[in-house]
């Protein structure tokens, strides 16, 4: 390996200041791999712009990074690789807004790939093209790569070679070795670490990925649920929106594992009950699972067990070594011993002990004894047990000696009702500036073993860090203890506040046309929203669902029944875009509940209406026709209520009218699903007089589109041409991108059904729509639109062009909903044959 200079250093630090994925990433590795003090050095760095820049700075840290690299081997591969990511032109950062720009160019114009990116076939990269420019792409679409989630092994692993034999042992290669292994010991006994360590080193037996997940079998805010962790699992895979039942997403997880050799660990499992779902189908995949109980249910399912057991008192201060260096247990052994028999054996504790005491190279081994001691509580065999006594002394040994000011923020991240913590959301919960100053807040205490660094999300790369659940358990019991009533509750309502706001400001990106309705924040939201444009916010939105559902969750269960609804009706665009069904409903019902519960009449309507286009998209017709009708009841009746008041009831009134009409609209179309067209239309001529009358222009279009619908679906395709004409033309003028495809998706359905001479135009307007679609990320309608391709292709006698179009529609509905895939499988199977002479994949397929 070349050695890795502090010339070249120096040379890279003034550009990676400017692109912020390079520099956590600097941060990241040289947390985890340098010496404290070059941490603390490339932490300074980074901090301010002013140290970024300055020439003193930079060159301390390149001579701190290049000595280290010098002596630590690791650090020498990661620097390397760090140092070949910055320098090639190929690979950019993966948000929009670090990409480095030439000088006269603006977001607009900048070219950017993403070093995830993967481009197949054609390729085009120019500043600036005159002319016309022609691309037929390949056929197939990209293969994304196995997913390898699994987080790294820590650095301080010690020892376990018996039980890691044992494991080889229980899946080996005989035809009856077991493909469920369940690991499970007490709390902080490190069943996590053992299961990465043995699932990483035989990666290569699991081509097809590495899946992780933790089930919080012991978070405050309860247990994973099984659901929730099927989408993420089926996402990794490819099928960007799962069904939302857990039924049919566990059906298309065994469809999706079939015949694969993958490996999944389970982390943190409660009960059999609650992995059961989660069991890959094949018999070459292999599921991990860690628990504190021993989940002997799952026996039932062939698994096989290892119990873990704590660390023996020589393994236990081979672990202290490696943490605090040899020479110092050397010095005091009797020491060390004291120290790993207080911490009775239980590696989580040792790593807090001894992570504090890297930080003091001077203190003596004996005086963490002897505050391990005095927080001791029972005796050895009460800690084997559960291993809680033991972690609690040596947390609160670390606690005791950090700054005030970090022990605040260590106990306000405690509250935080989030799994995984961000540096704004850590900025919301400690009410601190900037978020780099609340990264440095985790840094420190990821550094003493309070947090785990989980890395940047792959999707937002925003760092990611969390709590052990017992650290968690620690944190909340000093706040209790040390915090008012009332300042603990501030906490917790800053971090709700802050993904309310952060959910709106998407909204307003993704969704500029959907009225805002008003939001109530507690106190004035310091955190700007982590993203930039559109699709950060989007990206944004797909990775924290899961957080935002559990801060939806628990604004309901403290009482906080405004935000409940408000920040259900935030996450429209992701409902819209990205048609999580499950989390769509269950907002929905918990918005309802809490609106009606607040007395709030504007947050009740919405709630109805919106949560019915969740119910109806996944086909319960009879219940989205119920809530839209509860919704017009209520906006009738609001309307009465106003229509005699003297001032002639102003907005207000108006309000309940476009309210009504909102109504009315969505049990046109839920009607229309139900294939009951003669309703459908009737309530969409209601609903569309009464937006004509109020002024609702984007309201109007929308409702013109359903009407155009449904003059297609009764075989009236001139009828319908008209109103989708002035749907697009208003929809294009009220900046609504998303809707004006759908109109000139219907236009061109119609013109291939007219047939004739509007046929090849029509299908130009469906290619067209298609990129308007893909521009927008709609997949759910590129799956609609390639199918009205097909059917274009198929009336024209094109058999082999039509199987083209609906396989590819097919590998858009496979992600969308078992309805779709069941009906246009259905559709394939009846095709003729087609002409062996006929091309399979059109030349002008887009």
């Amino acid at each position: 390996m070349e050695q890795v200079t502090a010339v070249a250093l120096m040379a890279a630090l003034p550009r990676a200041a400017a692109l912020p994925h390079h520099r956590d990433a600097l941060r990241a590795l040289a947390r985890t791999s340098a010496a404290p003090a070059t941490a603390a050095l490339v932490r300074a760095w980074a901090a301010t712009e002013a140290g970024r820049r300055d020439p003193e700075v930079v060159r301390s840290v390149a001579e701190a990074l290049a000595a280290d690299a010098a002596v630590r081997a690791p650090l020498a591969r990661a620097l390397t690789a760090w140092l070949a990511e910055l320098a090639d032109p190929g690979r950019y950062p993966t948000r929009p807004h670090d990409v480095p720009r030439r000088p006269g160019t603006d977001a607009t114009t900048a070219n950017a790939i993403g070093p995830g990116a993967h481009v197949t076939g054609p390729v085009l990269q120019a500043h600036g093209i005159h002319g016309d420019v022609h691309i037929h792409p390949a056929s197939r679409s990209r293969v994304a790569p196995p997913p390898r989630q699994l987080p790294p092994v820590p650095a301080h692993f010690t020892n376990r070679s018996a039980e890691l034999a044992a494991l080889d042992g229980h899946v080996g290669t005989a035809r009856n070795a077991s493909r469920i292994v369940v690991i499970s010991g007490p709390a902080g006994v490190g069943k996590t670490a053992l299961a990465r360590r043995w699932l990483l080193a035989h990666a290569d037996a699991f081509p097809d990925g590495q899946l992780y997940a933790d089930l919080r079998g012991h978070a405050d805010e309860g247990p994973a649920r099984p659901n929730e962790l099927l989408g993420e699992f089926l996402r990794a895979l490819g099928h960007e929106r799962p069904p939302a039942e857990l039924r049919e997403r566990a059906a298309l997880w065994r469809t999706a594992t079939a015949g694969s050799r993958i490996a999944v660990l389970l982390d943190n499992a409660l009960s059999a009950a609650q992995v059961r779902p989660l069991l890959p189908a094949a018999h070459g995949a292999l599921t991990v699972v860690t628990s504190r109980g021993r989940l002997t249910g799952l026996g039932m399912d062939g698994a096989a067990f290892q119990p873990l057991d704590v660390l023996a008192a020589e393994d236990a201060v081979r672990l202290l070594s490696r943490r605090v260096g040899a020479d110092r247990v050397h010095r005091e052994p009797d020491a060390a011993l004291k120290v790993a028999r207080a911490c009775a054996g239980l590696p989580l504790a040792v790593c807090v002990a001894a992570a504090r005491l890297a930080t003091r190279p001077r203190q003596p081994l004996a005086a963490m004894a002897g505050a391990l001691g005095r927080g001791a509580a029972p005796a050895l065999d009460a800690l084997r047990i559960e291993g809680e006594y033991a972690v609690r002394g040596a947390l609160d040994a670390s606690y005791r000696q950090l700054e005030p000011e970090l022990a605040r923020c260590y106990r306000c991240l405690g509250l935080a009702p989030v799994a995984v913590l961000t540096a704004q959301v850590a900025a919301a919960a400690c009410r601190l500036g900037p978020p780099e100053d609340a990264l440095d807040v985790l840094d420190e205490l990821a550094e003493v073993n309070l947090l785990e660094d989980l890395g940047p999300d792959p999707r937002t790369g925003l760092g990611r860090y969390r709590f052990h659940d017992l650290v968690r358990a620690h944190a909340q019991r000093l706040a209790e203890a040390e915090e008012t009533a009332a300042e603990a509750a501030a906490a917790v309502r800053r971090v709700v506040d802050f993904h309310l706001a952060a959910a709106t400001a998407a909204e307003a990106l993704l969704s500029p046309s959907h009225r805002t309705l008003r939001r109530d924040y507690a106190e004035p939201v310091a955190q700007e929203p982590p993203f930039a444009d559109a699709p950060g916010a989007l990206r944004w939105l797909d990775a924290e669902r899961t957080q935002l559902m559990a801060v939806l969750r628990t604004a309901e269960a403290k009482g906080m029944y405004a935000v409940v609804w408000q920040l259900a009706d935030a996450l429209w665009p992701m409902f819209l875009r990205l048609r999580p069904y499950d989390l769509w409903i269950e907002a929905h019902e918990r918005g309802l509940a809490a609106a009606r519960r607040a007395g709030d009449r504007e947050g009740e309507s919405r709630m109805l209406t919106s949560g019915g286009t969740g119910l109806r998209n996944v086909g319960r017709h009879d219940e989205a026709i119920a809530w839209f009708t509860q919704a017009l009841r209520a906006a009738r009746d609001e309307a009465a209520r106003l229509t005699g008041h003297p001032d002639g009831g102003g907005p207000a009134l108006a309000a309940a009218h476009r309210a009504e009409a909102q109504a009315l609209h969505g049990i046109g179309q839920s009607c229309r699903l139900a294939g009951r067209l003669a309703e459908a239309a009737e309530h969409f001529e209601r609903a569309l007089a009464l937006r004509e009358a109020v002024g609702h222009r984007r309201g109007t279009a929308l409702t013109r589109i359903c009407l155009g619908d449904v003059a297609l679906a009764a075989g009236r395709p001139d009828d319908a041409l008209e109103p989708l004409a002035r749907a697009r033309v208003d929809l294009l003028a009220e900046d609504d991108p998303y809707d004006a495809a759908r109109a000139l998706a219907f236009i061109g359905h119609c013109r291939t059904l007219i047939g004739g001479g509007e046929r090849a135009p029509g299908e130009e307007q469906l290619r067209a729509a298609l990129a308007e679609f893909e521009a927008t990320g709609a997949a759910h309608w590129q799956g609609r639109v390639l199918e009205m391709l097909g059917e274009s292709a198929e009336g024209r006698g094109d058999t082999g062009t039509a199987l083209h179009w609906y396989e590819r529609s097919l590998t858009r509905y496979t992600s969308a909903g078992a309805p779709d895939v069941d009906r246009l499988t259905r559709r394939i199977r009846q095709l003729p044959p087609p002409d062996a002479a006929a091309p399979r994949t059109p030349p002008d397929s887009s």
